[in-house]
Formats: C-alpha cells, structure tokens, sequence
C-alpha cells in the first residue's frame, strides 16, 4: 500500500465504496428521528434508546483500530464482500426485531459492516488517486461521510410519518443487496496483502481502551458519573489506550504507528475532524429531539426543516474538493469554523419553547455550509503529510477517533440536555426540553470556538514521499 494503484475503473471502485458507506453512515443518525417512537414501542428510557448510536459507534470504536490488520490480511474484494455481509444481516435483523435487545443486535452487526468498510474506503481511494486529483475526490468522500449522518434525520422522519421506522432498515436493505448483486462483481484488489504479525495485547489494549472510553461515555447520558458503570470503564479504557500508546511506540510493526501524529498538519487536521463529527453528532440527536418534544412538530415537519442544510451540504461538498486542490486547507478552514461558531451561538440564544422556526433552518444551514467547507480540507491535508506507507495507519488513527467523537458529542449532549432539563424553572415538558437543548448547545459552541482557534495554526501539507 505504498505506491499508485492502477486499476481499469477506479472511478466505479471509488463508487461502490462510497455508496456502501453512505448507507452505512446514515444508519448512525436515521434512527435519531425515530427515537421516541422506538422509546414507546419498547418501553425504554432516552438514556437506553440512545445506545442505538452510541453502541454503533461502540463497535466502531473497537473494531477501526484493527482496520490496519485486516486491509495487510485480507484483499479489497474479501473485506467488501465481508462488510457487505454482515451490514445486509444487521439491517434484516433490525427491519424484523419485536423488542429493543434484537434491534441493539442488529444494529451491533450493521456497525461491524460500516466498521470495515469505512477504513477500507479511505486507503482505497489514498492508493488509487495519485494526489493532484486527490482533493476533488475526498471532496465527494466529505459529502459521504458528513451528508449520510446529517440526512438521516430528514428522510427517516418522511419514513417514520409515512409507513413505520422499521422501513428504515428494509429501504436501506434494497440498496445493499442491490450493491451486493451489481458491484461486488467489478471489485479490483488493490490492498498489498503482507500478512504481518498480529500482536495479541496490542488488539487487547486497543479493544479495552476505545471500547472502555465510548462504553462510559455512552453511559453517562443516563447515569452519573459518580456511577461505577460509568467511571469504571473510563478509568480503565484510560489506562489501556496508554498502555496502547506505549507499546504501539516500541514495536518495530505496530498495529497503528503513532507516529504519525509527529507530523503537525496530520495532528491538527485529527483534531479538527474530531471535533467536526462530534458537532455532527450532537446536533443530529438533539435538533430531533427538540423539534419533536419542544415545539411536537411531527417527524415530517422536524425532517423538512433540516433538509436546506443538508442540500446544502451536498451542493457543496464536491466543490469545496475542488476548491482545496487550487487554494489549498487554511481559507477553507478558517470559514468553515467561523460559519460552526456562528451557527451554535444563534443555536444558544434562539432555541425555546416557541422561537422562530426560519432561525433553526437557517442556524442548521450554517452549521452544515460550515462543516462542509472544513471536514474534508483538514482529513485530506493532515493525510497529504504523510508519506505514503503510512496512509493506512493514518487513516485508521482518524477513522477510530471519529467514532469516539461521535459517542462523546451524542453521549454527552444528552447527559447536558438532561442536566439543564432539571435546572429549568419550567413546567411544561416542551419548556424543559426546549431549556436542555439549549443548555446543551452551550457546550456545543464551546467546542466549535476551539475548533475555530486551531484552524489558524493550518498550514497547507508538504507532500511526503
């Protein structure tokens, strides 16, 4: 996985990898919309229905890390075939499930899907693509990986109004057979299968660290922290990633080589799409909820009015690509973050249980031009840096810490909805959920100021060879 690929039509490769992954992506955030359907049907609280993304990105979180393994054990059209598998089982299993545990099953396989895809898809297409047509091409990754969460919530809501959330599954499993039947046939392997040594407790460490860390983030959204259930494992998962850390760090072939985060405009970049999915995530689950259980829109009406923001998000996504190959990360970056901070400040000092409803599209507008412009430009630079051979390492190292942005934004959203839900001086249960949204937006904003600030110390990468 050192050098260019060539390969007869990389463009359908590129293809098939990206619409595998959209369907996988958008399973994150589609159930959002449907969350307080599922909670009646199944009798369950906001804290235990939301482990319908957290443990998704659970699974995600522990098994990206070991992504590097199996792109150097096993060729391209085995892993496709494989993630194609497992997500086309998830998705039947959640579509049939009559109770909450078959459907946290099912949902549990459909992440062992996307967990092996969305690694794959990456180093594909860094193997594929030589670099001057690079930024164009992650442009439409971008619009993959930040449109497939961000739409969820809209066209699931049509779903949820029109037929029933288990249409959710059974829509998304005609595109995956279909994929299944008409791509999986042109896949080309272009993985360089090594088989190297498999370090036991560095899969131990890794397993123990990333879980432990989502697992007590995921539950702190419906228990204290002074919970054992919740320390606990973040203690623990504290103590293995350094454990991790360390022995990545001494071995001559590590499971992921941390060294690429001496390469500064990698680190930043890691930092900034860390802190973009966590913004996707956070205002995927709550804006749902708000919209709904503040202002009893129904599931249609909350769905239409995030739509403008996520065409937005598609319109602009490729061109952003194209932007970044003839002007480079800082422009884009430094726009994209300033659109995210004035987008969750308007979040802040607008939303109650009676605000005007063009400011919460507009506001969603912004937030989603912004993480467009940004997204993308800060994951193809930080990789850009590196040299080729450790592309796939790197792209691991982002993927992973993506889904535990995603399980620490939703995770801790709820736990600060909840919390400003008990401190509001309000009576109705719309004027509680209206003042927990908005205390939750605070910490929001906070982020997205220190995204902000980190976007002026990007620099465009030099290409290492």
């Amino acid at each position: 996985m050192t050098t260019l690929k060539v390969i007869s039509n990389p463009k359908l490769m590129a293809a098939g990898l990206m619409l595998s992954a959209f369907i996988g992506l958008f399973g994150e955030t589609a159930l959002n919309m449907a969350l307080t359907n599922i909670m009646a049907d199944f009798s369950v609280s906001t804290g235990t229905v939301q482990w319908l993304t957290t443990g998704y990105l659970l699974v995600l979180g522990i098994l990206v890390p070991v992504s590097t393994l199996l792109l150097q054990w096993f060729t391209t059209k085995q892993l496709a075939i494989t993630a194609l598998i497992f997500s086309i089982i998830g998705t039947i299993i959640c579509a049939l499930a009559p109770n909450f545990t078959l459907l946290m099953l099912g949902r549990i396989a459909q992440a062992i899907g996307t967990g092996i895809l969305i690694p794959l898809m990456m180093n594909v297409i860094l193997v594929i693509f030589p670099i001057e047509k690079r930024g164009s091409v992650m442009g439409i990754m971008g619009l993959v990986i930040t449109l497939a969460p961000a739409i969820g919530p809209t066209l699931s809501g049509i779903i949820v109004d029109a037929l029933s959330w288990h249409y959710i599954f059974w829509i998304s499993l005609v595109f995956y057979v279909v994929l299944f039947i008409l791509w999986v046939p042109t896949i080309q392997n272009v993985s360089d299968v090594t088989k190297p040594k498999i370090d036991l407790p560095s899969i131990i460490y890794s397993t123990i660290g990333f879980g432990g860390l989502i697992y007590g983030l995921g539950t702190l959204a419906g228990t204290s922290i002074t919970e054992p259930t919740v320390f606990v494992p973040l203690i623990l998962g504290t103590i293995a990633l350094v454990l991790f850390g360390k022995r990545q760090l001494s071995m001559d072939e590590p499971m992921i080589n941390l060294r690429v985060f001496q390469f500064k405009n990698f680190l930043l970049g890691t930092m900034l799409l860390f802190i973009g999915f966590s913004l996707i995530l956070s205002s995927a689950i709550l804006l749902p909820l708000y919209l709904k259980g503040a202002l009893l829109l129904t599931a249609v009406a909350a769905g239409l009015m995030m739509l403008p923001g996520n065409i937005l998000n598609a319109i602009l996504a490729p061109v952003v690509g194209r932007i970044f190959d003839k002007i480079g990360p800082r422009f884009l970056l430094i726009g994209g973050f300033a659109l995210t901070v004035l987008a969750n400040a308007l979040f802040v000092f607008t939303l109650n249980d009676n605000p005007p409803q063009w400011i919460i599209i507009v506001a969603f507008a912004l937030l989603c031009l912004g993480l467009a412009m940004s997204l993308m430009p800060a994951q193809t630079n930080g990789l850009n840096e590196l040299p080729p051979q450790l592309y796939p390492h790197g792209a691991a190292a982002m993927n992973t810490l993506q889904q535990i942005a995603g399980a620490a934004g939703t995770a801790l959203a709820i736990t600060l909805m909840n919390v400003g839900m008990t401190q509001a001086t309000g009576t109705s249960e719309a004027a509680l959920m209206a003042s927990g949204t908005q205390f939750a937006f605070l910490f929001i904003l906070a982020i997205s100021i220190v995204g902000f600030v980190l976007t002026l110390f990007v620099t465009p990468a030099k290409f290492t060879k």
